[in-house]
């Protein structure tokens, strides 16, 4: 009987792949001193706190990313530390970064660049941090403080383009860098563009325009990804109960997620368009949300390569196959399933 390649590999790879959409919202709980965990799909609380108030130092976290061994770093807002944990268990690993390393007060955001390393706004020294991304150790101080302006950062991001974009809170602007030294390039947002006061935290979305939330005035505001024109109030004041909205992030739906007071709401990712409120108030103990990131479910990794392995084995059984056909003219036989890995 012939091998049919073309329907076992679409099968298999639907059975791997089919459930790595599942993903796990982190939300950083300012006024409780934790991380809670959510169903990324349904914003049902999950295993809560996951994080607790403490542990390993924790006290009014903020900033949210994975590291690129899959744990949870979390910015300590009131130890000045960024902090490790299992992104899995939640068990404290390690003190990443300690409290002034490489100058570090007060870190607020934190994000991965091109270059593996970690960088982390300063809030109060007024500069964003560079810091080994494996080990934590301190790299270089990236940002200057006052470099084109900047003062208090709070989120910060790479573009498309490879540069940095940072909220610099106080005078209210979003100020670019060259991605590879640090040096300021532009004003990429002035203050006041399109109502912009007081932006916490910025991303860039699926359609490559920078989004914005302006705690100030109770907005998201939307800009041009390329040149910084201002393009839309993409969720009003009140739209949904939006109310000084802190943390943004575009979920595996494609959807705008937004922490609102001790919310955090759903919009349409295309329109703005209020969708519903995702995590209600005091859900899983949630209380000052600020920071938050979208996660796959632990094992959605192995999920992966389980589908890529399939899909490397059943090429290679093609070629195979393809090949003792030229040589004998006879189609083989099925053989075993252990022989698309060999």
């Amino acid at each position: 009987m012939p091998v049919r390649i073309k329907w076992s590999r679409s099968i298999l790879l639907v059975a791997c792949l089919g459930s790595a959409q599942a993903s796990t919202l982190f939300v950083s709980s300012y006024n409780t001193s934790e991380v809670l965990t959510y169903d990324g799909g349904t914003g049902a609380s999950v295993n809560n706190p996951f994080v607790g108030s403490g542990s390993g130092g924790l006290a009014q976290p903020v900033g949210l990313v994975l590291a690129p061994n899959g744990n949870l770093l979390v910015a300590s807002d009131g130890t000045s530390q960024v902090l490790e944990y299992n992104s899995s268990t939640g068990a404290f690993v390690s003190a990443f970064v300690s409290s002034g390393s490489g100058g570090l007060d007060t870190p607020t955001g934190l994000t991965y660049g091109p270059s593996g390393n970690l960088f982390v706004s300063s809030f109060n020294s007024n500069e964003v941090l560079e810091y080994d991304g494996s080990t934590g150790a301190p790299v270089s101080t990236f940002v200057s403080s006052g470099s084109g302006g900047l003062n208090s950062p709070t989120g910060l991001t790479f573009g498309p383009n490879g540069n940095l974009f940072v909220a610099s809170d106080i005078n209210s602007e979003i100020l670019e860098y060259d991605g590879s030294t640090g040096a300021f390039v532009t004003t990429f947002v002035s203050s006041g563009s399109g109502g912009l006061d007081e932006p916490p935290d910025l991303t860039f979305g699926p359609n490559g325009n920078l989004f914005v939330t302006s705690d100030g005035n109770s907005e998201v505001l939307e800009y041009d990804g390329n040149t910084g024109a201002f393009v839309a109030t993409f969720v009003g004041a009140g739209s949904g109960g939006l109310s000084a909205p802190n943390g943004l992030t575009f979920g595996p739906n494609g959807n705008l997620f937004v922490s609102s007071n001790n919310e955090v709401l759903e919009y349409d990712g295309s329109t703005g368009a209020f969708v519903t409120t995702f995590v209600t108030s005091g859900s899983g103990g949630l209380d000052g949300s600020s920071f938050l990131l979208f996660a796959p479910e632990p094992g959605t990794w192995l999920l992966v390569a389980c589908g890529l392995a399939i899909l490397i084995g059943a090429r290679r059984l093609r070629r195979r196959l393809i090949a003792h056909t030229k040589t004998t003219g006879k189609r083989r036989e099925k053989p075993r399933f252990s022989s698309l890995f060999a």
